[in-house]
Protein backbone atom coordinates (compact mmCIF):
# COMPACT_ATOMS: atom_id res chain seq x y z
CA UNK A 1 0.00 0.00 0.00
CA UNK A 2 1.63 3.36 -0.98
CA UNK A 3 2.02 6.44 1.30
CA UNK A 4 -0.61 8.43 -0.60
CA UNK A 5 -3.14 5.62 -0.04
CA UNK A 6 -2.30 4.81 3.60
CA UNK A 7 -3.09 8.51 4.45
CA UNK A 8 -6.35 8.62 2.27
CA UNK A 9 -7.55 5.57 4.17
CA UNK A 10 -6.50 7.22 7.15
CA UNK A 11 -8.27 10.03 7.15
CA UNK A 12 -11.73 8.31 6.07
CA UNK A 13 -10.96 6.05 9.00
CA UNK A 14 -9.83 8.20 11.77
CA UNK A 15 -14.03 9.71 11.66
CA UNK A 16 -14.75 6.20 12.97
CA UNK A 17 -11.86 6.18 15.72
CA UNK A 18 -10.15 2.94 14.18
CA UNK A 19 -7.25 4.35 12.34
CA UNK A 20 -4.39 4.21 15.11
CA UNK A 21 -5.04 0.35 14.93
CA UNK A 22 -5.53 0.23 11.26
CA UNK A 23 -1.96 1.60 10.26
CA UNK A 24 1.61 0.21 10.90
CA UNK A 25 3.47 2.57 13.62
CA UNK A 26 5.56 3.61 10.62
CA UNK A 27 2.71 4.71 8.40
CA UNK A 28 0.93 6.39 11.52
CA UNK A 29 4.94 8.88 12.16
CA UNK A 30 4.06 9.63 8.45
CA UNK A 31 0.83 11.05 9.07
CA UNK A 32 0.93 15.13 10.01
CA UNK A 33 0.74 15.55 13.03
CA UNK A 34 -0.29 11.71 13.61
CA UNK A 35 -4.40 13.18 13.15
CA UNK A 36 -6.46 13.20 10.73
CA UNK A 37 -6.30 16.93 9.94
CA UNK A 38 -7.01 17.62 5.99
CA UNK A 39 -4.06 19.63 4.31
CA UNK A 40 -4.19 21.59 1.23
CA UNK A 41 -2.98 23.60 -1.26
CA UNK A 42 -4.00 26.23 -3.42
CA UNK A 43 -2.94 26.66 -6.67
CA UNK A 44 -3.55 30.03 -7.85
CA UNK A 45 -3.93 32.80 -5.22
CA UNK A 46 -5.43 35.56 -7.00
CA UNK A 47 -9.02 37.02 -6.20
CA UNK A 48 -10.84 33.70 -6.57
CA UNK A 49 -8.76 31.50 -5.09
CA UNK A 50 -7.86 34.03 -1.64
CA UNK A 51 -11.41 35.72 -1.79
CA UNK A 52 -13.40 32.15 -2.70
CA UNK A 53 -11.76 29.34 -2.33
CA UNK A 54 -9.43 30.34 1.04
CA UNK A 55 -12.30 31.64 2.46
CA UNK A 56 -14.89 28.80 1.70
CA UNK A 57 -12.57 26.97 4.22
CA UNK A 58 -12.42 29.32 6.65
CA UNK A 59 -15.95 28.51 8.48
CA UNK A 60 -14.58 25.01 8.18
CA UNK A 61 -11.29 24.86 9.79
CA UNK A 62 -12.05 23.43 13.11
CA UNK A 63 -15.14 21.43 12.26
CA UNK A 64 -13.58 19.42 9.59
CA UNK A 65 -10.47 19.40 10.93
CA UNK A 66 -7.87 21.22 8.24
CA UNK A 67 -5.11 23.69 7.43
CA UNK A 68 -3.94 25.32 4.21
CA UNK A 69 -0.37 24.07 4.53
CA UNK A 70 0.81 25.38 0.89
CA UNK A 71 0.30 28.55 -1.97
CA UNK A 72 1.68 28.53 -5.26
CA UNK A 73 1.29 31.10 -7.55
CA UNK A 74 3.53 32.48 -10.75
CA UNK A 75 3.24 36.31 -9.02
CA UNK A 76 5.13 36.86 -5.66
CA UNK A 77 2.85 39.29 -4.55
CA UNK A 78 -0.33 37.01 -5.25
CA UNK A 79 1.54 34.10 -2.83
CA UNK A 80 2.50 36.27 -0.45
CA UNK A 81 -0.84 37.33 0.73
CA UNK A 82 -1.84 34.00 0.79
CA UNK A 83 0.43 32.79 2.94
CA UNK A 84 0.22 36.11 4.92
CA UNK A 85 -3.77 34.66 5.24
CA UNK A 86 -2.81 31.63 6.73
CA UNK A 87 -0.42 32.85 9.14
CA UNK A 88 -3.11 34.65 10.59
CA UNK A 89 -5.61 31.68 10.58
CA UNK A 90 -3.24 28.94 11.27
CA UNK A 91 -0.52 30.69 13.37
CA UNK A 92 2.35 29.57 10.89
CA UNK A 93 2.33 30.60 6.83
CA UNK A 94 1.58 28.11 4.48
CA UNK A 95 5.07 27.31 2.46
CA UNK A 96 4.85 28.96 -0.91
CA UNK A 97 5.87 27.95 -4.60
CA UNK A 98 5.85 29.24 -8.15
CA UNK A 99 4.80 26.16 -9.44
CA UNK A 100 2.03 23.64 -9.15
CA UNK A 101 4.58 20.94 -9.95
CA UNK A 102 6.00 21.50 -6.27
CA UNK A 103 2.79 21.49 -4.72
CA UNK A 104 1.11 18.05 -6.06
CA UNK A 105 4.51 16.63 -5.43
CA UNK A 106 3.75 17.14 -1.04
CA UNK A 107 3.73 13.82 0.10
CA UNK A 108 1.74 15.36 3.08
CA UNK A 109 -0.54 17.33 1.09
CA UNK A 110 -4.28 15.51 0.66
CA UNK A 111 -6.11 17.90 -1.33
CA UNK A 112 -5.97 20.98 -3.48
CA UNK A 113 -7.83 23.81 -4.61
CA UNK A 114 -6.92 24.79 -8.48
CA UNK A 115 -8.60 28.62 -8.86
CA UNK A 116 -5.24 29.13 -11.97
CA UNK A 117 -6.35 30.74 -15.18
CA UNK A 118 -8.45 28.99 -17.17
CA UNK A 119 -5.74 27.38 -19.81
CA UNK A 120 -4.16 25.98 -17.06
CA UNK A 121 -7.54 23.81 -15.57
CA UNK A 122 -7.18 20.66 -17.34
CA UNK A 123 -2.98 20.90 -16.95
CA UNK A 124 -3.37 21.41 -12.96
CA UNK A 125 -6.10 18.88 -12.51
CA UNK A 126 -4.35 16.16 -14.66
CA UNK A 127 -1.36 16.59 -12.35
CA UNK A 128 -3.29 16.70 -9.11
CA UNK A 129 -5.26 13.49 -10.40
CA UNK A 130 -1.95 11.84 -10.99
CA UNK A 131 -0.60 12.42 -7.87
CA UNK A 132 -3.55 11.03 -6.01
CA UNK A 133 -4.87 14.61 -4.67
CA UNK A 134 -8.38 15.39 -3.89
CA UNK A 135 -9.30 18.40 -6.11
CA UNK A 136 -11.65 21.18 -6.10
CA UNK A 137 -10.80 22.65 -9.58
CA UNK A 138 -12.99 25.92 -11.01
CA UNK A 139 -15.05 26.52 -14.34
CA UNK A 140 -15.06 26.48 -16.91
CA UNK A 141 -13.22 22.72 -16.93
CA UNK A 142 -11.57 23.04 -20.42
CA UNK A 143 -10.94 25.31 -23.35
CA UNK A 144 -10.37 22.08 -25.18
CA UNK A 145 -11.51 18.94 -25.45
CA UNK A 146 -8.67 16.74 -25.68
CA UNK A 147 -7.30 17.91 -22.39
CA UNK A 148 -10.74 17.85 -20.88
CA UNK A 149 -10.90 14.07 -21.59
CA UNK A 150 -6.94 13.57 -20.51
CA UNK A 151 -8.00 15.38 -17.05
CA UNK A 152 -11.35 13.38 -16.49
CA UNK A 153 -9.42 10.08 -17.52
CA UNK A 154 -6.74 10.70 -14.88
CA UNK A 155 -9.30 11.74 -12.27
CA UNK A 156 -11.29 8.47 -13.04
CA UNK A 157 -8.15 6.30 -13.30
CA UNK A 158 -6.72 7.25 -9.79
CA UNK A 159 -10.35 7.64 -8.01
CA UNK A 160 -9.71 10.95 -6.30
CA UNK A 161 -12.68 12.92 -5.36
CA UNK A 162 -13.14 15.79 -7.84
CA UNK A 163 -15.42 19.09 -6.66
CA UNK A 164 -15.73 21.28 -10.05
CA UNK A 165 -16.86 24.99 -9.06
CA UNK A 166 -20.03 25.48 -10.29
CA UNK A 167 -21.31 26.21 -6.59
CA UNK A 168 -24.88 27.28 -7.64
CA UNK A 169 -26.13 24.10 -7.77
CA UNK A 170 -25.94 24.01 -4.27
CA UNK A 171 -28.30 26.88 -3.42
CA UNK A 172 -30.78 25.77 -1.95
CA UNK A 173 -33.42 28.18 -4.01
CA UNK A 174 -31.63 26.30 -7.31
CA UNK A 175 -32.54 22.24 -5.64
CA UNK A 176 -35.60 23.17 -5.26
CA UNK A 177 -35.87 24.69 -8.41
CA UNK A 178 -35.01 21.04 -9.16
CA UNK A 179 -37.37 19.68 -7.06
CA UNK A 180 -40.08 21.66 -8.38
CA UNK A 181 -38.78 20.65 -12.40
CA UNK A 182 -39.04 17.21 -11.24
CA UNK A 183 -43.02 17.88 -10.59
CA UNK A 184 -43.64 18.15 -14.29
CA UNK A 185 -45.36 21.07 -13.28
CA UNK A 186 -44.01 23.39 -15.93
CA UNK A 187 -45.72 21.14 -18.96
CA UNK A 188 -44.08 20.94 -21.88
CA UNK A 189 -40.39 22.81 -21.26
CA UNK A 190 -39.31 24.47 -25.19
CA UNK A 191 -36.94 26.79 -24.27
CA UNK A 192 -34.44 27.66 -22.01
CA UNK A 193 -32.13 31.16 -21.43
CA UNK A 194 -30.05 33.45 -19.89
CA UNK A 195 -29.57 36.89 -20.76
CA UNK A 196 -26.17 38.00 -18.71
CA UNK A 197 -25.79 41.29 -19.69
CA UNK A 198 -23.42 44.40 -17.74
CA UNK A 199 -22.10 47.74 -19.23
CA UNK A 200 -18.44 46.44 -19.63
CA UNK A 201 -16.32 43.02 -19.44
CA UNK A 202 -15.62 41.99 -16.00
CA UNK A 203 -12.00 41.36 -17.29
CA UNK A 204 -11.55 45.20 -17.25
CA UNK A 205 -11.50 45.21 -12.99
CA UNK A 206 -8.76 42.89 -13.14
CA UNK A 207 -6.37 45.19 -14.79
CA UNK A 208 -3.33 45.96 -12.95
CA UNK A 209 -0.85 48.68 -14.36
CA UNK A 210 1.90 48.03 -11.34
CA UNK A 211 2.78 43.86 -11.58
CA UNK A 212 6.06 43.99 -11.97
CA UNK A 213 8.37 41.64 -14.41
CA UNK A 214 10.56 40.44 -11.81
CA UNK A 215 7.92 39.54 -9.58
CA UNK A 216 6.47 37.15 -12.01
CA UNK A 217 7.72 33.67 -13.80
CA UNK A 218 5.59 34.99 -16.94
CA UNK A 219 6.78 31.28 -18.48
CA UNK A 220 5.12 29.93 -15.55
CA UNK A 221 2.23 31.77 -16.14
CA UNK A 222 1.70 31.22 -20.32
CA UNK A 223 2.05 27.85 -19.68
CA UNK A 224 1.91 26.03 -23.34
CA UNK A 225 0.76 29.16 -25.03
CA UNK A 226 3.63 31.01 -27.15
CA UNK A 227 5.96 32.83 -25.63
CA UNK A 228 5.25 36.86 -26.17
CA UNK A 229 7.25 39.52 -24.38
CA UNK A 230 6.23 40.30 -20.74
CA UNK A 231 2.67 42.86 -20.05
CA UNK A 232 1.09 43.38 -16.45
CA UNK A 233 -2.06 44.01 -18.54
CA UNK A 234 -2.05 40.71 -20.03
CA UNK A 235 -1.16 39.14 -17.39
CA UNK A 236 -3.81 40.78 -15.02
CA UNK A 237 -6.23 41.02 -17.91
CA UNK A 238 -6.13 37.58 -18.81
CA UNK A 239 -9.69 37.30 -19.08
CA UNK A 240 -9.82 38.95 -21.66
CA UNK A 241 -7.80 37.42 -24.15
CA UNK A 242 -8.45 34.31 -25.98
CA UNK A 243 -5.28 32.57 -25.26
CA UNK A 244 -6.28 32.46 -21.77
CA UNK A 245 -9.78 32.45 -21.80
CA UNK A 246 -12.81 32.28 -23.82
CA UNK A 247 -15.02 34.96 -22.65
CA UNK A 248 -18.48 35.50 -21.32
CA UNK A 249 -20.09 31.95 -22.61
CA UNK A 250 -17.36 29.70 -20.57
CA UNK A 251 -16.71 32.03 -17.77
CA UNK A 252 -20.15 33.23 -16.93
CA UNK A 253 -22.09 30.71 -19.40
CA UNK A 254 -20.87 27.47 -17.57
CA UNK A 255 -22.83 28.64 -14.24
CA UNK A 256 -25.86 28.59 -16.29
CA UNK A 257 -25.17 25.38 -18.32
CA UNK A 258 -24.54 23.71 -15.34
CA UNK A 259 -27.75 24.60 -13.94
CA UNK A 260 -29.38 23.79 -16.71
CA UNK A 261 -27.99 20.03 -16.65
CA UNK A 262 -28.65 20.24 -12.61
CA UNK A 263 -31.96 21.11 -12.98
CA UNK A 264 -33.40 19.22 -15.35
CA UNK A 265 -31.93 16.35 -15.62
CA UNK A 266 -30.12 17.12 -19.42
CA UNK A 267 -26.54 15.68 -19.45
CA UNK A 268 -24.96 16.83 -22.88
CA UNK A 269 -26.31 19.33 -25.77
CA UNK A 270 -26.46 17.64 -28.99
CA UNK A 271 -25.72 20.87 -31.33
CA UNK A 272 -24.29 24.24 -30.79
CA UNK A 273 -24.07 27.70 -33.25
CA UNK A 274 -22.72 31.06 -32.05
CA UNK A 275 -22.19 34.24 -32.86
CA UNK A 276 -20.75 37.38 -31.57
CA UNK A 277 -17.39 39.58 -31.25
CA UNK A 278 -15.93 42.81 -30.01
CA UNK A 279 -18.34 45.55 -30.97
CA UNK A 280 -18.20 48.14 -28.09
CA UNK A 281 -14.98 47.44 -26.37
CA UNK A 282 -12.74 48.84 -28.85
CA UNK A 283 -9.96 50.41 -27.31
CA UNK A 284 -5.75 50.12 -26.73
CA UNK A 285 -5.91 47.08 -24.37
CA UNK A 286 -6.80 45.36 -27.59
CA UNK A 287 -8.76 42.31 -26.06
CA UNK A 288 -10.50 39.54 -28.19
CA UNK A 289 -12.82 37.69 -25.93
CA UNK A 290 -16.15 38.95 -27.28
CA UNK A 291 -18.19 41.72 -25.28
CA UNK A 292 -21.29 40.57 -27.43
CA UNK A 293 -22.06 36.80 -27.68
CA UNK A 294 -25.05 34.48 -28.21
CA UNK A 295 -25.05 30.72 -27.96
CA UNK A 296 -27.57 28.11 -28.97
CA UNK A 297 -27.81 24.80 -27.65
CA UNK A 298 -30.01 21.88 -28.74
CA UNK A 299 -30.66 18.90 -26.47
CA UNK A 300 -32.58 15.71 -26.90
CA UNK A 301 -34.89 16.17 -24.35
CA UNK A 302 -36.54 18.50 -26.75
CA UNK A 303 -35.41 21.89 -25.97
CA UNK A 304 -33.43 24.65 -26.59
CA UNK A 305 -31.37 26.57 -24.90
CA UNK A 306 -29.60 30.32 -25.02
CA UNK A 307 -26.89 31.86 -23.40
CA UNK A 308 -26.61 35.61 -23.83
CA UNK A 309 -24.06 38.73 -22.78
CA UNK A 310 -24.40 42.32 -24.10
CA UNK A 311 -21.30 44.13 -22.46
CA UNK A 312 -22.65 47.24 -23.69
CA UNK A 313 -25.29 48.09 -21.61
CA UNK A 314 -26.72 45.94 -18.46
CA UNK A 315 -30.51 46.08 -18.89
CA UNK A 316 -32.15 42.96 -20.03
CA UNK A 317 -30.78 40.26 -17.95
CA UNK A 318 -32.99 37.37 -17.46
CA UNK A 319 -33.05 33.49 -16.34
CA UNK A 320 -36.09 31.65 -17.28
CA UNK A 321 -37.17 28.20 -18.23
CA UNK A 322 -40.00 28.45 -20.43
CA UNK A 323 -43.26 25.80 -20.76
CA UNK A 324 -46.55 25.86 -21.47
CA UNK A 325 -48.03 25.00 -18.53
CA UNK A 326 -45.85 28.03 -16.00
CA UNK A 327 -42.70 29.91 -16.51
CA UNK A 328 -39.80 29.33 -14.02
CA UNK A 329 -37.82 32.39 -13.37
CA UNK A 330 -34.26 31.82 -11.83
CA UNK A 331 -33.35 35.57 -12.64
CA UNK A 332 -32.68 35.92 -8.73
CA UNK A 333 -30.80 33.26 -8.04
CA UNK A 334 -31.43 33.18 -3.96
CA UNK A 335 -35.64 33.85 -4.81
CA UNK A 336 -36.92 31.68 -7.60
CA UNK A 337 -40.31 31.74 -8.49
CA UNK A 338 -42.98 29.98 -10.80
CA UNK A 339 -45.42 32.70 -13.44
CA UNK A 340 -48.28 32.23 -15.01
CA UNK A 341 -47.06 34.63 -18.29
CA UNK A 342 -47.63 33.76 -21.55
CA UNK A 343 -49.20 30.06 -20.38
CA UNK A 344 -52.63 29.53 -22.48
CA UNK A 345 -52.69 25.45 -21.13
CA UNK A 346 -56.37 24.90 -19.90
CA UNK A 347 -54.62 23.65 -16.36
CA UNK A 348 -51.70 26.36 -15.90
CA UNK A 349 -49.48 25.27 -12.99
CA UNK A 350 -50.01 28.95 -10.89
CA UNK A 351 -52.02 31.37 -10.89
CA UNK A 352 -49.61 34.02 -9.55
CA UNK A 353 -46.17 34.82 -9.51
CA UNK A 354 -45.33 31.69 -6.94
CA UNK A 355 -42.03 31.43 -4.55
CA UNK A 356 -40.38 28.43 -4.96
CA UNK A 357 -39.12 26.23 -1.71
CA UNK A 358 -35.38 26.16 -1.19
CA UNK A 359 -34.55 22.66 -0.18
CA UNK A 360 -31.47 22.37 1.85
CA UNK A 361 -28.14 21.36 0.61
CA UNK A 362 -24.54 21.24 1.99
CA UNK A 363 -22.32 23.83 1.49
CA UNK A 364 -20.35 23.44 -1.98
CA UNK A 365 -17.03 23.20 -0.07
CA UNK A 366 -18.50 21.53 2.54
CA UNK A 367 -19.74 19.20 0.48
CA UNK A 368 -16.36 18.25 -1.17
CA UNK A 369 -14.80 17.54 2.38
CA UNK A 370 -16.82 16.08 3.89
CA UNK A 371 -16.84 13.59 0.35
CA UNK A 372 -12.81 13.83 0.95
CA UNK A 373 -13.68 11.41 4.28
CA UNK A 374 -16.58 8.92 2.97
CA UNK A 375 -15.43 9.02 -0.44
CA UNK A 376 -18.30 10.00 -2.03
CA UNK A 377 -19.46 11.71 -4.85
CA UNK A 378 -19.54 15.33 -4.43
CA UNK A 379 -22.64 17.54 -5.95
CA UNK A 380 -20.79 18.89 -8.78
CA UNK A 381 -19.31 16.07 -10.09
CA UNK A 382 -15.97 15.30 -12.23
CA UNK A 383 -19.47 14.13 -14.47
CA UNK A 384 -21.26 17.27 -14.00
CA UNK A 385 -17.57 19.33 -14.89
CA UNK A 386 -17.25 17.52 -17.85
CA UNK A 387 -20.89 18.10 -19.10
CA UNK A 388 -20.68 21.85 -18.65
CA UNK A 389 -16.99 21.69 -20.41
CA UNK A 390 -18.55 20.00 -23.11
CA UNK A 391 -21.19 22.67 -24.23
CA UNK A 392 -18.73 25.45 -23.60
CA UNK A 393 -16.52 24.07 -25.94
CA UNK A 394 -18.89 23.43 -28.27
CA UNK A 395 -20.27 26.77 -28.44
CA UNK A 396 -17.03 28.10 -28.46
CA UNK A 397 -15.76 25.79 -31.59
CA UNK A 398 -19.07 27.16 -33.51
CA UNK A 399 -17.78 30.85 -32.90
CA UNK A 400 -14.38 30.40 -33.89
CA UNK A 401 -15.62 28.51 -37.33
CA UNK A 402 -18.95 30.13 -38.04
CA UNK A 403 -20.33 26.17 -38.08
CA UNK A 404 -23.13 24.34 -36.33
CA UNK A 405 -21.15 21.90 -34.01
CA UNK A 406 -22.59 18.14 -33.01
CA UNK A 407 -21.32 15.85 -29.86
CA UNK A 408 -20.83 12.30 -29.96
CA UNK A 409 -21.17 11.02 -26.73
CA UNK A 410 -20.61 7.52 -27.49
CA UNK A 411 -17.17 8.67 -29.08
CA UNK A 412 -16.92 11.75 -27.16
CA UNK A 413 -15.80 13.56 -30.14
CA UNK A 414 -17.42 16.88 -31.62
CA UNK A 415 -17.24 17.69 -35.12
CA UNK A 416 -18.72 19.91 -37.85
CA UNK A 417 -22.82 18.53 -38.62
Amino acid sequence: MSDKTTRRDFLKTATAGAAAVSMSAASYARVAGANDRLSIGIIGCGSRGRGAHMTGLRPFIESQNLEITAVCDPWRVAREEAAAMTKDWFGREARRFVSYRDVVALEDVDAVMIASCDHQHTTHLEAAAQAKKDVYVEKPLSMDLESLKRACDAVKEHGVVVQIGTQLRSMASMTGAREVYRTGALGTVGRIEQHRNGWRPYWYAYIKDDVKEEDLDWAEFLMDRPMRPFDPVTYSGWYGHRDFSDGPVPGLGSHFIDLVHYITGAQFPTSAVCLGGVYTWKDKHRFTCPDHVTALWTYSEGFMVEYTTNFGNDSGSSFKIFGDAAVMDLQDWSNPYLLPDGVRAKDPAVEKKTPIENVDHPDHVLDWLQCIRDRGTPNASIDAGYQHAVAVVMAMMAYDSGKRMVYDAATREIREG
